[in-house]
């Protein structure tokens, strides 16, 4: 099969992956074969290929919002059958005996492996999943939506989660980019009132579109004291501001893998007042299938610019050089 592999990680303009050919795997012990029907491009595929992120091993196939369909089964598989539509997510697999794993914590689990960085991901045209941490897809959309759900959409849900955001509260969101505008629709459903603070003018038209209170840059005042902030923006001179801007108690949450570093902070600006820094560390299971669940119930606007898989580079291309709009 052929799939796109991290060859020399660099600048994603130099290209930085490259097309190989890759024999067909067959499922082991609770795993399963299927054929990739969609993979979202995201910022952490960037981060790989770019190097930020050290590939976990030599030509790692990157992608890790997959929707693919069940081929084939191996031995103890349960769930699913061939034909069966599934999302391959981010989280490929936990140990399932480390003390965070059996606290209900397996997104800090101390031997996890992940779906295109440890795992083969989806930049190919078949996948081989442990059944056990796959998804069941919302009906109602399409694999080209329903793709950006398996991590952008389900990070954001987690980060949401983290805020602790009360009823009816006032939350901002800097950054908006994929997650952005997926975890923008799940607090507004939840009657939130949101302040979006982004770079892109264009952003800023879509967050209010979608039903944002108001949209400024990232270093503009807050029309209210927030009570929660999430920075998706890997950008650590963003992280002041958010904390500037949270009232007594608020708590900012970074939901990045990766960030630049964080300037230094001014403990009574940004901490005192009991605010809170904490960020989010993949997800659980858990997480992944309230998300889901969400989403098809509330039917959540994905915007999305479709490549076809030749182009994969030219997607990573144009995500770099911010060309590809949420």
């Amino acid at each position: 099969m052929r799939a796109w592999a991290v060859g020399q990680p660099g600048p994603a303009a130099g290209r930085p992956l490259q097309l190989v050919e890759r024999d067909l795997k067959e499922p082991g012990e609770g795993e399963l074969l299927a054929r990739v029907r969609a993979c979202g491009v995201c910022r952490t595929d960037l981060h790989l290929a770019e190097g930020d992120l050290p590939p976990r091993h030599p030509l790692v196939v990157p992608g890790h919002e997959v929707v693919a369909e069940v081929v084939s089964l191996g031995p103890g598989c349960r769930v699913f059958s061939p034909g069966d539509r599934i999302g391959v997510p981010w989280l490929a697999s936990t140990c399932g005996s480390c003390r965070y794993c059996l606290s209900s914590r397996e997104n800090l689990c101390e031997r996890p492996s992940f779906t295109g960085w440890d795992r083969d991901g989806g930049y190919a045209e078949q996948i081989v999943a442990r059944e056990e941490y796959l998804y069941p897809l919302p009906e109602n959309l399409s694999d080209e939506k329903a793709a950006p759900l398996l991590c952008a959409g389900i990070i954001g849900y987690r980060a949401l989660r983290r805020t602790e955001l009360p009823a009816g509260g006032e939350l901002g969101i800097f950054g908006f980019g994929g997650s952005a505008h997926l975890a923008i629709q799940v607090a507004l459903a939840e009657a939130a009132s949101v302040h979006v603070f982004t770079r892109s003018a264009e952003a800023r038209r879509l967050a209010l579109s979608l039903g944002a209170k108001s949209a400024q840059t990232p270093f503009e005042p807050a029309p209210r004291p927030l009570d929660a902030a999430i920075v998706f923006a890997p950008a650590g001179e963003v992280v002041p501001a958010a904390l500037a801007r949270l009232a007594p108690g608020g708590r900012a949450v970074l939901a990045g893998i990766y960030m630049s570093d964080i300037p230094a902070l001014a403990y009574d600006a940004h901490l005192f007042g009991e605010r809170t820094l904490t960020s989010v560390t993949a997800n659980t299971r858990t997480d992944g299938r309230n998300f889901l669940e969400i989403a098809g119930r509330i039917g959540v606007e994905v915007t999305t610019t479709p490549y076809p898989f030749e182009a994969a580079g030219d997607a990573l291309s144009d995500l770099a050089a911010g060309r590809v709009r949420p």
